[in-house]
């Protein structure tokens, strides 16, 4: 699950991460990844598979049956409508699904250190754990930037935290 911040320019590194390891990958898209960070003929190519942006039509296959999700790069946004139980978005739909379904989920934030200490952004990092999902979120997981500081963290992100944490679970 691909959300709209910076590291979703760099997704591809996930998506060959997670080849490597084995993983089928299927990238499915917030309309905000979709307008303003992502190459969706390139990541289709790389993926072998279409990405999903909205709910299937009539006719159209569905996803395949996940073994795991990672969500990343996940926004302030998504994170707190997540936990709120808010699915106004395709993304949205699916992760309340696949929570309640018990997959294994991590979910890899990408907030600046303002967003971060909010208090609504923090009680929803513990509800999200407290529904099962793996947050990496601190040591060991993304450490929040300064405020208009984002591009300088790019190559630092860790997406093979999150890959481990599902290959874990």
């Amino acid at each position: 699950m691909i959300c709209g911040a910076g590291p979703a320019d760099h997704v591809d590194r996930m998506v060959k991460l997670a080849q490597a390891d084995g993983w089928d990958v299927w990238c499915v898209a917030t309309p905000a990844a979709v307008e303003h960070f992502l190459d969706l003929a390139a990541l289709e190519e790389l993926s072998g598979h279409p990405v999903r942006t909205g709910h299937q039509r009539a006719g159209q296959p569905g996803l395949p049956k996940a073994a795991a999700v990672v969500v990343a790069p996940a926004t302030y946004n998504t994170i707190n409508k997540w936990a709120a139980g808010i699915a106004d978005t395709y993304v949205l739909t699916q992760l309340a699904e696949l929570t309640g379904l018990g997959l294994p989920i991590a979910v890899l934030p990408f907030v600046n250190t303002a967003l971060a200490n909010n208090r609504p952004f923090l009680r929803s990092l513990e509800e999200l754990r407290a529904a099962g999902v793996t947050v990496l979120f601190g040591e060991g997981g993304f450490v929040p930037h300064p405020p208009r500081t984002g591009g300088q963290v790019m190559d630092s992100y860790p997406w093979r935290a999150a890959l481990d944490a599902v290959r874990r679970a």
